[in-house]
């Protein structure tokens, strides 16, 4: 099975540094969730992994081998960056027979993949007049044309429906279950969470995380607790005295961290507080990622 091994890659335009120093690898059979605020170098990386950027230093592999030096890069790399990429006046079906062509491929991988990407329906029609979601359906067409072991997906649920970012999260998952590498990237943080098995996370072009997505969450995201007390405002006060942090839940109800259920309940019960809720919250991922990617982002805009 084929991997993309990253190692110590950089890119400077100029004195800046976009990409600094970064290693990971993307391994087959899962979904590698490519996760970063906006300006972390994400987009460069995606480029120099596949020849479309020259680093500064550092290499990229796949397979083994550089993308520039892959004979037929169609039947081992598959790449997403930008679903518009297609002229509005071609049809779906000639616009993927002239990358299969010009790629050496045979005619009937167009009607196998025009099958598995749900499109065989609006094969004849003319892509200016696709939705978003059929446009992306059809850039992941394209990518697996060749039947390639490593798929590359920048930001592919970017103003899709509800419908369009289900189908393609089962997608991600069915490739990956096929023994394929994917590398995704998104903003979209519960969409990760729902597809990803591993985390790479950059900011400032440097590596943050590389594991998987169980270890982020444990590592990095702290859950809090739902309090309801008839004493809410009194109760606060003693649970900040214990240290713990409090704001305010909806419906009077207090939302606490750094404190576990249990020694909130103790707490309570050593000063006679009456508690009609005490719920555990499991962090979310962009909880998790914002609190961990606090000192990397661009612009720090005011608190609401």
């Amino acid at each position: 099975m084929t991997s993309i091994e990253v190692e110590a890659l950089t890119k400077k335009y100029g004195p800046e540094t976009v990409v600094d120093d970064l290693s990971f690898t993307v391994a087959p059979g899962q979904v590698t969730g490519f996760l970063g605020p906006n300006g972390a170098g994400k987009s460069t990386t995606m480029k120099m992994i596949i020849g479309l950027a020259a680093p500064t230093r550092g290499t990229v592999a796949i397979g083994g081998r550089r993308y520039d030096d892959l004979t037929v890069p169609l039947t081992e790399v598959g790449v997403l960056l930008d679903a518009g990429a297609v002229h509005g006046s071609r049809k779906a079906r000639d616009h993927l027979l002239a990358l299969a062509v010009s790629n050496g491929l045979p005619r009937h991988r167009v009607d196998d993949v025009l099958a598995r990407t749900g499109l065989e329906g609006v094969a004849g029609k003319r892509v200016g007049g696709f939705s978003l979601g059929m446009r992306q359906r059809l850039g992941i067409a394209a990518t697996l044309l060749g039947d390639p072991e490593v798929l590359i997906f920048d930001e592919p649920v970017n103003g899709l429906d509800p419908d369009g970012i289900r189908w393609i999260r089962g997608f991600m998952r069915s490739l990956a279950g096929e023994g394929r590498a994917v590398l995704v990237s998104s903003h979209l943080m519960s969409e990760m969470a729902q597809t990803a098995d591993h985390l790479v996370v950059i900011g400032q072009g440097r590596l943050i995380a590389d594991t998987s997505m169980s270890e982020f969450m444990r590592a990095n995201g702290e859950g809090t607790v739902l309090v309801r007390t008839p004493e809410p405002d009194s109760f606060a006060t003693r649970l900040a005295a214990a240290g713990a942090t409090v704001r305010d839940g909806l419906e009077s109800s207090l939302v606490v961290s750094g404190m576990t259920s249990e020694e909130i309940g103790k707490l309570a019960t050593y000063h006679g507080v009456t508690l009609s809720e005490l719920t555990p919250q499991q962090a979310s991922l962009e909880d998790a990622f914002m609190e961990l990617t606090k000192d990397s982002v661009e612009y720090q805009g005011a608190a609401a």
